[in-house]
């Protein structure tokens, strides 16, 4: 199928919409000629409401971590963002957020990868994420995981989430701010062909 009746079919799923508190509204941005894939976690309410993913508080960390500005971030012939639920999940009883849908990575995801033959970084932020991608290579704790990172090279980089939760492991971890985050901007910088923006 066609990466437009791709999209098309993804826009109109409607496979978990009784646990969806705010109803369906897939946000993902696919191009074909994409080099970097960001898999994040799930929409929030912001993004919800915009439509545009990444727009909010966590989207700006993530940015600053890559190097990048917003046009540059959005630039879709360059950047995808598939995240392993397209759709907001609403929130726990303990306040924090649900996790992704399960239903969305496991329909959606490997067709809309047959679209993305020119990516060369999947930036995996956060555990759901990492899970899927890596699989049994993952490790016992995010934390680890984020750390064996030249472990998962060069195709995947793994990231904390980039939410204000994530500034406990970055204050933990000097390497993060001195090692990781360095790597991943010149990686970012060489496969959009210039400084980010």
């Amino acid at each position: 199928m066609s990466l437009d009746e791709l999209l098309t079919r993804i826009r109109a799923c409607r496979l978990c919409d009784e646990h969806l508190p705010l109803g369906p509204r897939p946000v993902l941005v696919v191009r074909p000629t994409a080099r970097i894939l960001i898999v994040g976690q799930a929409p929030g309410t912001r993004v919800h409401e915009t439509g545009i993913p990444w727009n909010d508080r966590s989207g700006d960390r993530l940015r600053e971590w890559m190097g990048v500005d917003r046009e540059t971030f959005y630039d879709a012939a360059r950047v995808a963002i598939v995240p392993m639920g397209f759709c907001y999940p609403g929130v726990l009883p303990n306040g924090g957020d649900a996790p992704p849908r399960p239903e969305c990575a496991a329909t959606w995801h490997d067709p809309v990868l047959e679209h993305l033959a020119n990516v060369e970084l999947i930036v995996l932020a956060g555990m759901y994420a990492q899970a899927r991608y890596l699989g049994k290579a993952r490790k016992r704790t995010l934390t680890e995981t984020v750390a064996a990172w030249r472990e998962y090279g060069p195709r995947f980089m793994p990231l904390p989430h980039p939410s204000w939760r994530s500034m406990n492991i970055e204050r933990k971890n000097p390497w993060l701010r001195e090692e990781l985050i360095p790597e991943l901007r010149s990686r970012v910088a060489a496969l959009l062909g210039s400084d980010g923006g």
